[in-house]
């Protein structure tokens, strides 16, 4: 409307900022220079959203909210969300900016969208975690995709990853504990002290059962229960 120069009159701004307040989306209709109506944008809040949210937070992880939309919009959304914090008026240089200076702070930053804007964001951030519903650019972008485009997804895919950190530390110690009482035992260290050779057929069973007790640590995995 700026570069148009078009008129909008008090009571069309009134009537717009109330929209806003509510956290929708207005654009403006022109005719001959002068605004004569709007059209109101909004997209439904998913009722999963707070409570993912609200799971990543007790966690200790800050959640913000980077958007294009004006400040009346993304202050509507940010308090029906309860989020930590909001930037509105975002451009995707702006977004790429703000998670660079997250990052120089010495933060560690995970990246959820599902736009062309969000693209750079998503390729800059420590973790880009993409929506499968989304644009096939941002997904590109991102080393993560959710392909509901729930955010539950991310609190899920954050528990499995610590599961499974913890499994492969469990199967390092387990191969490492085999291998380091059976590689010297059969070398032969309790020979020149009790004159016990370990038979090669033990030492073949004792690997196998390494292996074996590492694949069925691993198979734990399937039954975790995600949130």
């Amino acid at each position: 409307m700026e570069e148009t120069r078009a008129v909008i009159s008090e009571e069309l701004k009134k009537l717009v900022n109330s929209e806003q307040k509510l956290g929708k989306t207005v654009s403006y209709l022109s005719e001959g220079g002068t605004a004569i109506g709007y059209v109101v944008i909004s997209d439904k809040i998913k009722e999963s959203s707070k409570e993912a949210i609200h799971n990543l937070q007790k966690e200790g992880l800050q959640v913000i909210m980077f958007t294009g939309d004006n400040e009346e919009t993304a202050r509507a959304v940010s308090e029906t969300l309860d989020l930590d914090g909001y930037k509105a008026h975002m451009l995707p240089s702006d977004k790429l900016a703000e998670i660079k200076r997250l990052q120089a702070e010495g933060k560690k930053v995970a990246m959820a969208g599902d736009g062309i804007n969000d693209a750079p964001a998503l390729a800059q951030a420590d973790i880009g975690i993409a929506m499968g519903t989304g644009t096939d650019v941002a997904i590109e972008s991102a080393g993560i995709t959710l392909v509901k485009g729930d955010l539950k997804g991310i609190a899920k895919a954050r528990l499995l990853s610590q599961k499974v950190m913890r499994n492969i530390k469990q199967n390092l110690f387990f191969a490492l504990g085999y291998n380091s009482l059976g590689i010297p035992l059969a070398a032969g260290i309790l020979y020149p002290f009790f004159g016990i050779l370990l038979s090669p057929m033990i030492a073949a069973l004792a690997m196998s059962f390494s292996s074996v007790s590492v694949i069925s640590n691993s198979l734990r995995l399937r039954n975790v229960k995600l949130i």
